[in-house]
């Protein structure tokens, strides 16, 4: 029997073609993979961006909820926070911004600590003595892990919080990784000593170097993102690479071009052979996406994959927001339809402001707004104000009876 040829490497891809490997890799065309959980999520996405806002959840409870679903609130915390019953497998550090990590990165972020360990106060600017530093080491050797309210915790003032110098002092140690946060207790971090939270075998992993961890990094992003341009790589764990061209071929990612894309992109080899044989397939998710949800952690990529212009306004004055202090983005068949700026009032999710993208958007928006209802235990859902009013809202409305 004579074999057929292997299929011809694809070097171009069409914007939809990278738009579906995208989605895929993040996890969000299929049918999820419910045995893994969120524990596989995580492992999944390599990284979950933690954040202090808390509008239905807070973020790192979003971002499983937009992949599997009403996954229980409580299996969220104990996927991440699990060490009392299974060891460590997740640590807390800066990658592409405050991040839960699988622990197995641990060694791949040492020339990171390294870094800030080399810079005047750790790169903080919020200068603290030896002897501070030198008590708190000391408190958690002989007490064990603590939280910032055993160090005396943060003052809050008027203007933001003002840290203490024992709160100052624990935060650079995290930087540096003389401390490790394996732990949350009531969102506050529990410190500790890696050698006492770390698994051993993690521990006695060689560390890479700089230029090996950077190259690791970039394949894992390619992974991760399905395809991107060194920019976008790059910026999943924001690397900081002068030339970061020179590392590529060293990552096993493929250079291919997408029409419409004015740069040269990088694509996962496993994701151009699943797309080589007719995928990805499966069911799309229809969800509301954290706007620190890592499918849409670099903006320009947001709008160059699906068309989207979009900034996280809670930051910005009341006044001068256009789509709201938190609006969330409704993923609904592999694109983006529209955002929802929500809130919870006792039972009840309100829509404070929703945008409907396209007139086929009232369905999906309608949909996502009753499921995230339900999973944080509202029993109805309120509409305030659609923008542009007209039959979108009309039919917003209708659809939510």
């Amino acid at each position: 029997m004579t074999s057929l040829p292997p299929p011809a490497k694809i070097t171009e891809l069409s914007a939809d073609e990278a738009r579906r490997l995208a989605l895929h890799a993040q996890g969000l065309i299929g049918v999820p993979d419910r045995r893994a959980g969120v524990a596989g999520v995580l492992h999944g996405l390599g990284a979950v961006q933690l954040d202090t806002i808390s509008v239905l959840a807070r973020s790192h409870e979003l971002v499983p909820y937009a992949r599997l679903g009403a996954v229980g609130r409580d299996a969220v915390e104990k996927a991440y926070w699990n060490h009392e019953t299974h060891g460590a497998s997740t640590f807390e550090y800066w990658a592409h911004a405050a991040c839960i990590l699988p622990v197995e990165e641990w060694p791949t972020f040492a020339y990171r600590r390294a870094n800030y360990r080399a810079r005047e106060n750790g790169g903080w600017g919020m200068p603290t003595s030896s002897e501070t530093t030198a008590t708190v080491l000391g408190k958690l050797r002989d007490e064990g892990p603590l939280t910032t309210a055993d160090f005396g915790g943060a003052r809050k003032s008027a203007e933001w919080w003002d840290w203490s110098d024992t709160k100052i002092a624990v935060e650079k140690l995290l930087a540096t990784g003389d401390v490790v946060c394996v732990e949350r207790r009531g969102w506050r971090r529990v410190y500790d000593l890696p050698e006492r939270a770390l698994p051993k075998a993690v521990l006695d992993t060689p560390e890479p170097t700089a230029e090996q961890a950077h190259v690791r990094l970039l394949a894992l992003a390619g992974a991760r993102l399905g395809i991107g341009t060194i920019g976008d790589l790059a910026d999943y764990y924001r690397l900081k690479i002068p030339d970061a061209k020179p590392l590529m071929e060293q990552t096993g990612l493929v250079p291919v071009t997408v029409r419409g894309w004015a740069q040269p992109a990088w694509a996962d080899p496993a994701a151009l052979d699943l797309l080589a044989a007719g995928g990805p397939k499966g069911r799309h998710r229809t969800t509301l996406l954290s706007p620190f949800d890592s499918l849409i952690w670099e903006r320009d990529r947001m709008e160059r994959i699906f068309g989207m212009v979009h900034r996280i306004e809670a930051y910005t004055p009341a006044a001068k927001r256009i789509h709201g202090y938190f609006a969330m983005p409704l993923l609904a068949g592999g694109k983006l339809l529209g955002r929802v700026d929500p809130k919870r009032e006792g039972r009840t999710l309100v829509a404070k402001k929703v945008s409907l993208d396209t007139p086929n958007a009232a369905r999906p928006m309608a949909d996502a707004l009753r499921e995230a209802a339900g999973w944080v235990g509202c029993d109805h859902v309120v509409v305030e104000q659609v923008t542009g009013g007209g039959p979108r809202e009309a039919a917003l409305r209708a659809e939510l009876g």
